[in-house]
């Protein structure tokens, strides 16, 4: 069963207008233009573009089409290499980088594309995102910020030589409730067991595939706070987090699993409360030095992992109601979650069914039917990790909150 933050009625108005439009103007004018930008319907990589100094510096690849981004070599070599699925770059992309990068190449592939940064100095990825059209820019851009690790820089020869590590996503798993907190109570127990044994069967099966690193926020009957869970998910670099839970209802016949994505007023609730602390602009590891170009860019990421956690909940209910589990009528809803709440971690929240209804207690009990819908749970993360621009059907969507 959810938990819910207490949201009161909050609207952007003429201030929040500006903040966005003002967002779009601060992402051009902080990056210095490495070549000119080329557009057109059939570009599908418009160009590079970098900002910052020796000690921070921000990649921004613009796009004309949505990607997905895979770390190949993390700047331990000496070059920092990431693959970006579904584009294709013009031929002999290449030039002189800017701060911590010495000269960038970009060069296609078996289905996509991979940009290489030779490194001035020692660094490492600081984080990196993908920025869909908005805020008054009409594109995509992939963002790569670079931290420098304060030693000497790996010289390119032997960058060259060395053979990059591939680094697969990290899926966290959030088995809901737990310890002296046990959720909802069905007819033969309780929720935080059920939401631990579906955690472990979807550890299992995304572990079968090989293609994937995963973590569980719980691997036991413990309490970890809410926020503690979040926090899991931002230091272990999450590419998904995904939250376990099973419904709860006074009315016995109501059934189905639905999918929760953060509201607006989450997402406000979230810039707010990650901001309180003193530390935030740290905390956040977000480029800027001045505070209010960090909110900006804080809001402008906060929406961006709005847009794919939305992406994953469509083609996460896909794949359950193929497997032909039941779902509410409206299965796809909004709203300020606790455990939703990181700015940079696509996450959803799955009500795998009601635990106050006879028929759903027993599909989530019985092993298994429990690991049928994991197995469905598995295979829409493949599909999302595989296909990031994939239309997606969902019979029936609904909001709330």
């Amino acid at each position: 069963m959810r938990v819910l933050w207490r949201e009161g009625p909050a609207r952007w108005g003429l201030r929040g207008w500006a903040m966005t439009v003002l967002a779009g103007m601060v992402m051009t004018a902080a990056v210095i233009v490495a070549g000119g930008l080329a557009f057109g319907s059939d570009v599908q990589v418009m160009g590079i573009r970098f900002g910052g100094d020796a000690e921070r510096t921000r990649v921004v690849i613009d796009l004309g089409r949505d990607t997905r981004g895979r770390v190949i070599s993390d700047g331990s070599t000496g070059q920092v290499a990431v693959a970006l699925s579904n584009v294709t770059p013009p031929a002999g992309m290449a030039g002189n980088g800017r701060g911590l990068v010495r000269a960038y190449e970009m060069d296609g592939g078996s289905g996509g594309a991979q940009i290489k940064l030779q490194l001035a100095k020692s660094a490492e990825i600081e984080r990196r995102f993908l920025l869909p059209p908005g805020d008054g820019v009409p594109h995509y851009r992939y963002v790569i910020d670079l931290k420098s690790t304060g030693a000497a820089a790996i010289p390119a020869t032997v960058a060259a030589r060395s053979t990059p590590r591939a680094e697969k996503p990290l899926i966290v798993i959030d088995a809901g409730h737990g310890g002296r907190d046990p959720g909802a109570q069905g007819s033969s127990g309780w929720e935080k067991n059920i939401t631990l044994a579906a955690a472990r069967d979807l550890k299992a099966a995304l572990e079968r595939t090989g293609r994937y690193r995963v973590r569980l926020t719980r691997d036991s009957d413990v309490y970890v706070a809410h926020n503690r869970r979040v926090q899991i998910a931002r230091d272990a670099g999450a590419d998904l987090f995904i939250s376990l839970h099973a419904d709860a209802g006074s009315n016995p016949s109501l059934r189905g699993a639905s999918v929760y994505t953060l509201s607006e007023q989450g997402a406000g609730r979230a810039v707010r409360e990650f901001t309180r602390d003193d530390d935030w602009q740290r905390n956040l590891r977000l480029p800027g030095r001045d505070a209010s170009v960090d909110r900006i860019l804080l809001d402008m990421t906060q929406r961006a992992t709005q847009n794919r956690s939305a992406q994953f909940a469509r083609v996460l209910l896909t794949h359950i109601q193929a497997a032909d589990h039941p779902t509410l009528n409206h299965s796809h809803r909004a709203a300020g979650l606790a455990v939703l709440l990181a700015p940079d971690v696509p996450a959803v929240l799955l009500e795998m069914g009601f635990i106050t209804n006879a028929d759903d207690e027993r599909l989530l009990t019985d092993e298994r039917s429990r690991r049928r819908l994991m197995r469905s749970v598995a295979e829409s993360i493949d599909r999302y990790f595989r296909e990031p621009s994939a239309p997606i059907q969902v019979a029936d969507q609904g909001g709330q909150g």
